[in-house]
């Protein structure tokens, strides 16, 4: 079930409904249930498998907690066989469903190098929806419980709603145990009706549907157009591309996680947020502590730390660092070009950080002012242009159509393209490309808000007077209505981090 899909629609205002009636003590219960037929709702079989991720975490989470009072040497080591075990089945189930026909792929090729005809079968099903998401935000818990930072959940059916919550279920943010289960333990005292909190709740999901329908997937067509036949196109419509993918993709997944934020808070839960701002970023490990924020900061706190961190010298730290980026761009997609998006991003700061004292020193030289606005603004332009680099190997089906892809950027010049109206044959027609534009300049205008004024969109709009928050609510939610993108008979569009 797809959030901008007429069955969303239908399904989450009688979710509110019963939610805002029924007992306090079957809150708990009944978002449980409607998270389960939420899930099911794209394959029944697969709820299978989160409920035995829960199960195997729930259960090996409180018999860990039993051993950490004891504190003798025998528990402490039956208590690293509990997380190991638990960590391996479920890293097992997602290796399986995710990763089991890319390594398969992988042997394949390898053999065929080597002129072996034999190649193993690949297996034959689909990938899980939200696998990556839930996994991690269960082992988040487990491995919380293990230090010792949180307690192991006892009540079953609180624990299995925090793995299941279905506005962050399928596509995060992936939560942490001291956030969104601390919440759920008081869900029966939350204050239902707050007019602020509803209101707050409501403006983000409107935001969240306008950079979805309106900008996300239009910048869509551009995209698919010229990627699906790169081979075809020059310079400019190519560039064009990479950038309409970088809007793209920060649309898509950005709206996903406002639409989850807004839907929780009407609920009365606070979810953490995802996005902030991330192409003002003026480095690119800046860029990382805005973008996919709750994956950044579970691949920091329960991998690069436990590997050492930047605490073991230079070389380790950048070690560390290509060892996480690597996992994170295998972790967005089981294949090479994934792999590759990620080592590029682990060398860009790996390169920062050897590069510093040369930089420093220039700036020195060069008696650079550093806090001018020529200054920020080119740290921002070059890091965006190193990000959208990378968006070409995310998004080009294989590394070797990536770097096809670029060597036409910069043999293949194209700039007529500018000034005769070629670009209105990407797919977008002059008034379509002129809607993404106008589009695109609200999104910036929001951005600027949240980077300068450090508020988000809703908390903006709220501290407006009320005729300027309903005037600019209701022109987004026409917008929506008159220019959103809508499939053959009303499809609604996936999302993209779906298939991760």
């Amino acid at each position: 079930m797809l959030f901008n899909s007429i069955d969303f629609m239908i399904f989450f205002p009688i979710v509110l409904s019963i939610y805002f009636v029924i007992p306090k003590k079957l809150r708990a219960i009944w978002l449980l249930i409607a998270s389960y037929y939420f899930y099911m709702s794209w394959n029944p079989t697969y709820a299978l498998l989160i409920a035995a991720s829960t199960v195997v975490t729930y259960c090996s989470a409180l018999l860990i907690d039993a051993r950490s009072s004891k504190g003798t040497y025998k528990h402490a080591k039956y208590k690293k066989l509990l997380l190991l075990a638990a960590l391996f089945i479920n890293l097992g189930i997602l290796g399986l469903f995710k990763y089991g026909n890319f390594v398969i792929d992988s042997i394949g090729g390898l053999l065929q190098a080597l002129h072996v005809t034999a190649a193993p079968r690949r297996f034959d099903f689909l990938l899980p929806v939200g696998i990556s998401f839930y996994t991690f935000q269960a082992l988040g818990y487990l491995i919380d419980v293990y230090r010792g930072d949180i307690k192991a959940e006892t009540d079953p059916v609180r624990y299995a709603l925090f793995v299941s919550f279905f506005p962050q279920l399928v596509a995060g943010p992936i939560e942490r145990s001291k956030n969104l289960l601390s919440q759920l333990k008081n869900i029966s005292v939350i204050r239902l009706w707050d007019a602020k909190r509803v209101t707050s709740g409501a403006i983000l999901m409107v935001w969240g549907y306008f950079m979805k329908m309106v900008i996300a997937d239009r910048a869509a067509i551009l995209v698919n157009t010229v990627f699906d036949s790169y081979q075809m196109y020059g310079s400019s419509e190519l560039l064009l591309a990479a950038l309409a993918f970088s809007l793209q993709i920060y649309c898509d997944f950005g709206s996903y996680s406002l639409i989850a934020a807004g839907s929780a808070r009407i609920m009365g839960v606070e979810l953490m947020e995802n996005f902030n701002a991330p192409y003002f970023a003026r480095s690119v490990r800046d860029f990382w502590s805005r973008w996919h924020i709750s994956l950044s900061t579970w691949l920091r706190d329960y991998l690069y730390i436990p590997l050492g961190g930047n605490r073991k010298g230079r070389i380790r730290k950048a070690c560390n660092t290509m060892i996480v980026f690597l996992v994170s761009g295998l972790w967005h997609g089981a294949d090479w070009h994934f792999v590759a998006w990620g080592g590029i991003h682990g060398f860009y700061q790996v390169a920062a950080d050897f590069l510093k004292p040369c930089k420093n020193k220039l700036i020195e030289k060069l008696q650079i002012n550093t806090e001018c606005f020529s200054w920020k603004f080119l740290q921002t332009l070059l890091t965006y242009i190193l990000v959208v680099f990378a968006w070409i190997f995310f998004r080009a089906d294989n590394i070797s159509s990536s770097l096809l892809y670029i060597k036409r950027i910069f043999t293949k010049p194209t700039p007529w393209l500018l000034f005769n109206g070629g670009i209105y044959a990407l797919g977008l027609s002059r008034i379509e490309m002129n809607i993404l534009f106008f589009s695109t300049l609200l999104l910036f205008m929001a951005d600027c808000v949240r980077y300068k004024m450090k508020i988000s969109i809703d908390r903006f709009l709220m501290r407006q007077n009320l005729w300027f928050e309903w005037l600019a609510v209701i022109c987004a939610i026409l917008m929506i209505f008159v220019f959103g993108e809508y499939g053959p008979a009303f499809d609604s569009q996936q999302f993209i981090y779906f298939q991760f």
